[in-house]
């Protein structure tokens, strides 16, 4: 009988074990619907893991380059978050993944998600309002060069320095001395250094007018060898080709401090009664500013590094700040593609102030509106 009551028992475990093997497998997970995928709109660099959550449990993210294949941990997760996002990848390398949990009975995994691998797109949608700008401002640029090409008249708000050109051009040549123009000491590279030549253009027209004597001492070869070009067509221009003389134009030396020493020396020997240090400028910009204001000369300067206005501002009569550097060039020069390229960017402004104006006034009316529904109720 005792034979019999044992082979029941084993025929029995026999039956049920493979059910309740079964039943604590398909315990269920905290997550579940897992799905991994390149992550939109970024460069490439990470994949995004995305699940149902069913609970909130801390989960390790495992990850590797084959369904079948040693998985590694390479980050934390809360379930509840619903998404993990992998900037660990390899552009190109396709991955798989799965979630790993600590139960009693050990390490319990998800099925594993995949193929995903990280590429580079083309859009970033969520800044669609930046491609709107973009081509805003290209559609007014467009217009506005059309339009200054076509002769019309463009209306650019002069800058107070330029005012001052004049003047301190009429001084020199009143009292007889010599204008120094310092076009920076960067080569044709660099945008500054164009916008100075433009201004300088002016400058050498205006000296040629009225018989004033010029001098422009270069850092650069480059420089040097347009900014001869340039004077020489003012003159040109003028109308007194024959006034121009090689020896307006220099070159002193390609070495920063050496090339201020020797500018300085000039200065205190020879007192000039303008001084135009317009263009890009470094350590040597206060230098050249303290030498020509303790010579005595009106000093008028312009540059787009922020680094050196402080200097310019406390030592010269009038500064061009930032972006009036362009500005003047555009407007001195009359050059359809720079003038129109400014008022585009004037237009551009006003329309997002106007923008930001129109989003204020209807936030503020929104709110009243709100406020007011809260307190009917």
């Amino acid at each position: 009988m005792r034979r019999i009551c044992l082979s029941m028992l084993a025929i029995m475990v026999i039956l049920v074990a493979p059910h309740l093997a079964y039943a604590q497998d398909s315990a269920p997970l905290p997550v579940a619907g897992l799905e991994a995928f390149d992550t939109p709109s970024d460069d490439g660099s990470s994949v995004t893991l995305r699940w149902e959550a069913e609970g909130n449990v801390p989960a390790d993210v495992m990850r590797s380059t084959s369904r079948s294949g040693e998985y590694e941990v390479v980050g934390e997760a809360e379930t509840a978050d619903g998404i993990y996002r992998d900037v660990t990848v390899e552009l190109g390398v396709e991955y798989f993944y799965a979630l790993a949990f600590m139960t009693g009975d050990g390490t319990v995994m998800t099925e594993a998600a995949g193929p995903a691998a990280a590429k580079s797109n083309w859009f970033r949608h969520g800044r669609k309002n930046t491609l709107v700008a973009t081509f805003v401002m290209f559609a007014l640029v467009v217009i506005y060069v059309t339009i200054a090409r076509r002769g019309k008249e463009l209306y650019v708000r002069k800058i107070a320095g330029l005012n001052a050109i004049d003047e301190a051009v009429g001084r020199a040549t009143e009292m007889g001395k010599k204008i120094f123009y310092i076009p920076g000491i960067m080569s044709l590279s660099e945008i500054q250094t164009i916008a100075s030549l433009s201004i300088l253009k002016y400058v050498a027209k205006m000296t040629a007018i009225y018989g004033t004597s010029i001098e422009v001492p270069n850092k650069d070869p480059l420089v040097f060898s347009a900014a001869r070009e340039t004077v020489k067509q003012a003159y040109m221009e003028a109308g007194k080709p024959d006034q121009f003389k090689e020896e307006m134009v220099t070159y002193l030396t390609y070495d920063q401090f050496a090339y201020a020493a020797s500018v300085t020396a000039k200065m205190v020997r020879e007192k000039p009664a303008t001084n135009f240090m317009i263009g890009s400028f470094f350590a040597e910009s206060l230098i050249l500013a303290e030498t020509g204001q303790a010579a005595g000369a009106i000093q008028i300067a312009g540059t787009a590094d922020v680094t050196q206005l402080p200097f310019f501002v406390t030592t010269c009569d009038y500064t061009l700040l930032g972006e009036e550097l362009y500005a003047a060039s555009a407007y001195l020069s009359r050059e359809p593609v720079l003038l129109g390229s400014i008022k585009a960017q004037d237009v551009a402004k006003a329309i997002l102030m106007i923008t930001m104006a129109t989003g204020i006034v209807f936030l503020a009316f929104k709110t009243d509106i709100i406020v007011r529904l809260l307190e009917t109720r």
